[in-house]
């Protein structure tokens, strides 16, 4: 990947390629983000800066043979480890991790700005925990004591190391603050608190913000069928994340305002029959329908929480929603917003983990309309 393939992130993009052309690069940094953040993006990019034979003022060149590989994903400098489950039971490990690796690749490609979920779906892993085991850490530590082939540097990129077995964590934390000449760490996290502490105290942490509205309406002007009215609502339910506003996109326009006015107003009334048919309709609706429900509601709290405060000037709701918002916030207090938000984010949680739609919904409501009534 390269940085032109990524928007925004201006200033964290160029911060890296002065820390390479003024060779100030640690050795081992910590690329941190919220999930739906570039973070992944931009060490693969800055990877393949890295690598690059003619690197260029602002970006490497793409043409170079160590760049055709690094696009590729194949660049053998590069070593990759990333959070997996043996779904098939294989016991030929070599095999499995060839097929793997394969599979990595071929996700990169596709889903460039991919999240665990849709790594874990990409490959049918999704029943299971990923994690990356004991073993892949001591192949971590074998793969780096061999010399670079083609590139000065050697890179090993890992990806959400919060997901490390803690004997993997344990294994890696020497080579970590010693690691071979030329030799460089990228982790990829999404959550730095999971980490050991010994490991926070070896990296320079990078900070990765999530997009502005206005940097994923850029992005979104190269998709051209997108009407403007429905570019502006994925924006807005996006909230930076591209990887969430791209799925939108794919998915079929949803009437989530409607459903969400009618979700409250049942819980508001307590009209427990309706919340149980309600549940029935949303255990129908397809995984990423459900998401984006919880999502959406979600945006509809901070708005309201933002209309309470008065902060009209970055409230994002125009139309039926901001009518709809001026009511809510009405009965809707900071701490039962605070409230309501938990909720979701934790049936948003079960959802992920293949709980019951129809239970998650129910219980989700009983509790919403205790909160708002």
């Amino acid at each position: 990947m390269k940085f032109s393939s990524i928007p925004g992130l201006t200033e964290v993009k160029a911060m890296l390629i002065d820390s390479v052309k003024l060779n100030h690069n640690a050795h081992a940094q910590l690329f941190l983000g919220k999930e739906g953040s570039l973070n992944l993006p931009l060490a693969l990019a800055y990877t393949t800066y890295l690598h690059c034979q003619n690197k260029g003022e602002t970006d490497s060149c793409g043409t170079c043979p160590a760049c055709l590989k690094s696009l590729k994903y194949i660049h053998p400098d590069t070593n990759f480890a990333f959070p997996i489950s043996n779904i098939k039971g294989d016991k030929d490990m070599e095999r499995f991790k060839a097929e793997m690796l394969k599979n990595w690749r071929q996700f990169l490609l596709e889903q460039p700005f991919g999240h665990l979920d849709d790594w874990t779906n990409f490959y049918g892993g999704e029943d299971k925990q990923a994690i990356i085991s004991r073993d892949e850490g001591r192949e971590i530590i074998r793969s780096l004591s061999l010399k670079p082939f083609e590139s000065k540097f050697k890179v090993m990129l890992i990806w959400q190391p919060e997901y490390m077995h803690a004997s993997a964590a344990n294994g890696i934390l020497k080579i970590l603050e010693e690691p071979p000449q030329n030799t460089f760490f990228f982790l990829v996290t999404n959550a730095a608190e999971r980490l050991l502490s010994t490991i926070l105290s070896r990296t320079q942490i990078i900070q990765v913000p999530m997009l502005t509205d206005q940097e994923v309406n850029q992005y979104l002007l190269s998709k051209p069928d997108l009407e403007d009215t429905r570019k502006n609502k994925i924006v807005q339910q996006a909230e930076g994340d591209l990887n969430f506003a791209l799925k939108l996109i794919d998915s079929e326009e949803d009437h989530n305002q409607e459903i969400f006015t009618d979700w409250m107003r049942a819980c508001f009334k307590k009209d427990y029959s309706h919340l149980v048919g309600l549940a029935d309709t949303f255990h129908e609706l397809d995984k990423m329908s459900q998401r984006n429900l919880l999502h959406y509601g979600q945006s509809m709290l901070r708005e309201t929480l933002v209309h309470r405060a008065g902060a009209n000037e970055i409230n994002r709701a125009t139309g039926n929603e901001l009518k709809f918002i001026q009511d809510f916030s009405k009965v809707m207090t900071i701490s039962k917003i605070e409230k309501s938000s938990q909720l979701m984010n934790e049936a948003t949680y079960y959802l992920e983990r293949n709980g019951s739609a129809k239970m998650i919904f129910m219980d989700l409501s009983l509790q919403l309309s205790n909160v708002i009534k």
